[in-house]
């Protein structure tokens, strides 16, 4: 299966990524891991707007994140199933993700949206208080950053979800319950 997790940050798409991964023994693909790999390992230009993203806290731009999907999606590791956290957050980047899988033969059999309110959202993310990068006493996850990112994914949200719907692969889950109670009802919609 390949299963995507979509929903606002804080809402625990990576937290129950990893434990349907576990579940499913399914390997995970994140964006997060994607632009930290090209920012540590990348001389080029790809690697410098990640570095360069990861310092500021904002989003790498899709004409880069394409080309990191690219290179992912052609990995032996996600030739087969895979859960995807991260990705994607607009409708550009479902249509590019579906036109790819399309070339490779294959397609999103399921989107888990992991719905929260954005004051509970705000309250996860000001709560994990993650730095910006390793050793850096600037959070990223500042009022402000998480604000402008929640802003950003909100402008993208509606569109996306009716993007899943019309094809029929969306579940709408309610994220805001206890976390083994949101991984029942996300397994009640997968085939173990």
């Amino acid at each position: 299966m390949h299963i995507v997790f979509y929903g606002p940050e804080g809402s625990g798409k990576g937290t129950q990524a990893k434990l349907l991964s576990d579940k499913l023994r399914t390997p995970i693909l994140t964006s997060g891991d994607l632009v930290r790999t090209a920012a540590a390992n990348d001389k080029g230009i790809i690697g410098e707007v990640c570095r360069q993203a990861l310092s500021e806290g904002k989003y790498v731009a899709d004409s880069e994140m394409f080309v990191l999907w690219k290179w992912r999606l052609k990995e032996d590791d996600a030739q087969n199933d895979w859960i995807m956290d991260g990705f994607p957050r607009k409708v550009e980047q479902a249509k590019f993700l579906g036109d790819k899988l399309d070339k490779y033969g294959y397609k999103v059999d399921a989107v888990i949206y992991l719905k929260i309110s954005e004051e509970e959202s705000m309250k996860r993310l000001i709560a994990r208080a993650r730095p910006l990068h390793s050793g850096s006493d600037v959070l990223h996850d500042s009022p402000d950053r998480i604000s402008q990112r929640l802003s950003i994914y909100q402008g993208g949200e509606q569109e996306v979800l009716e993007y899943y719907r019309a094809k029929g692969v969306l579940i709408e889950i309610n994220g805001e319950r206890p976390i083994d109670v949101v991984h029942q009802d996300i397994m009640s919609h997968i085939p173990a």
